[in-house]
């Protein structure tokens, strides 16, 4: 999951890209409303966490801009304006959730959990592809029915695969996904991740495996299957 963090505090949005990077999201931190723009032109987001009074503009009217382009992808305010009538302008403005600061950090990240849930005939609880499932709620993985215990960004790599089993998906995908805009990793970083997922798979027993598409990018497939 690619969570785009519109917030000018450099010491919060600091804790909040740590928050959900433990939990294996992607997130990528911007402090103006223009660099957010430019974000969404560059990336598909599966949510974002908008402050409101940001120093190039009202988070507000770009979230309203954000509605009027048709633009769905959820949205839920983080805002120091904590009064009724402040709520009630974030959501009727198209957010799907507001979140007055301060706030519990364990909070936010089950508000936004939430948000991703929505709506469950789009977003699976649960993804399996031969004895391998993903809780996509708890991020659990398991492997005929035993839990099988993965670091932070393998287990990132799992769930953008697992929910298209069978499919290439494109490395360029994964890289931004996984890694995002700020994260300071090598050029072969991807390969070492797939190679130790894979290990693991095998070692867990699996039935299914991560195939290489040379230069194009990654499937999950069935262990000398094609599905």
């Amino acid at each position: 999951m690619r969570l785009l963090l519109v917030e000018d505090s450099e010491r919060l949005a600091r804790l909040v890209v740590e928050a959900f990077q433990r939990e294996s999201y992607a997130v990528d931190p911007v402090t103006k409303l223009d660099s957010a723009t430019g974000a969404l032109e560059a990336a598909k987001y599966d949510a974002i966490i908008l402050d409101l009074g940001l120093p190039d503009g009202d988070g507000l009217h770009f979230l309203r801009q954000l509605r009027q382009s048709s633009n769905a992808v959820p949205v839920l305010i983080l805002s120091a304006r904590e009064r009724l009538e402040d709520r009630l302008a974030g959501l009727n403005a198209g957010a799907d959730d507001y979140l007055a600061k301060p706030f519990a950090m364990a909070e936010l990240l089950a508000r936004v959990r939430a948000l991703l849930r929505r709506p469950p005939s789009i977003l699976p609880n649960r993804y399996t592809h031969g004895n391998l499932a993903m809780d996509e709620a708890t991020q659990e993985v398991e492997v005929d029915g035993a839990r099988l215990d993965l670091p932070r960004r393998e287990k990132a790599v799992l769930r953008l695969l697992i929910r298209q089993p069978g499919r290439l998906v494109l490395r360029t995908a994964i890289d931004n996904a996984v890694f995002g805009f700020d994260s300071e990793v090598g050029g072969n970083a991807l390969e070492v991740y797939i190679h130790r997922l894979r290990k693991r798979l095998l070692s867990a027993k699996a039935d299914v495996t991560i195939r290489t598409e040379k230069g194009m990018g990654y499937s999950l497939v069935k262990v000398n299957g094609n599905g």
